[in-house]
């Protein structure tokens, strides 16, 4: 066995653990983020498409990130919030065409709609700051 050999499997198991960490599956077997408590909000949320329809927690201070994934023939439109909690910060990110990427700062408590759409779907989620 070559020196290397241990290195290259101890790492791999990292990586392996690693990968099993911070998320969870759905009941259709999609990887989703982890569901907050009431008590222990997360400080940062990374949502996409498949993130429709939930509630989540996010803790004062925190940071929500979103990337809709779009193009040409079915664009989403650009996100938006309703409500206080939330205020927008450079996402940093370039657009593709269609795309809609959106990035929040939890400011101070309360509850924040985020929306877009696109022909063929809705997107929703529901923020809790805390």
């Amino acid at each position: 066995m070559r020196r290397t050999t241990p290195l290259a499997l101890a790492a791999l198991a990292a990586a392996l653990l690693l990968a099993g960490c911070g998320t969870e599956g759905d009941d259709a077997g999609r990887s989703v983020s982890p569901k907050p408590s009431r008590e222990n909000c997360v400080s940062a949320l990374r949502l996409t498409a498949a993130d429709s329809g939930r509630d989540l927690c996010l803790a004062k201070g925190g940071e929500l990130r979103l990337a809709l994934d779009g193009d040409k023939a079915h664009p989403w439109k650009p996100v938006e919030a309703k409500g206080g909690a939330l205020t927008a910060v450079n996402s940093g990110l370039v657009l593709q065409p269609g795309d809609a990427n959106a990035a929040y700062r939890a400011e101070k408590p309360g509850t924040v709609e985020l929306t877009s759409a696109r022909a063929s779907e809705q997107w929703k989620v529901t923020v809790q700051v805390r």
